[in-house]
């Protein structure tokens, strides 16, 4: 899987973001029809993965989670098993806390 920083283009989305949360870090990727947001705060990392189109397939999950555990998430602070994912047709969010 593909994922293309997409950040320039959803300027507003991601001062919105920035303005209104704890998030100290909001990026946008494409996958062609799939959308991800990657947010981290000083608490937790956030991936949002959403499709207008279709169905979510379980190996996107799992290609974008891999995707951002290899090169965005730094895996020393967090535990893998107390990831929480939130998982409807067409919008996952996964919540990765940090480590305290």
């Amino acid at each position: 899987m593909k994922l293309i920083n997409t950040t320039n283009s959803h300027i507003q989305l991601v001062q919105s973001q920035l303005e209104n949360t704890d998030a100290f870090l909001v990026e946008t990727y494409s996958a062609g029809n799939t959308d991800v947001i990657f947010t981290q705060a000083p608490l937790h990392y956030e991936l949002l993965i959403t499709n207008k189109y279709r169905a979510i397939l379980p190996r996107e999950i799992e290609g974008i989670r891999d995707f951002f555990l290899k090169r965005k998430i730094d895996k020393e602070i967090i535990n893998p098993s107390r990831i929480q994912t939130i998982h409807t047709e067409r919008l996952v969010e996964m919540s990765i806390p940090i480590n305290q």
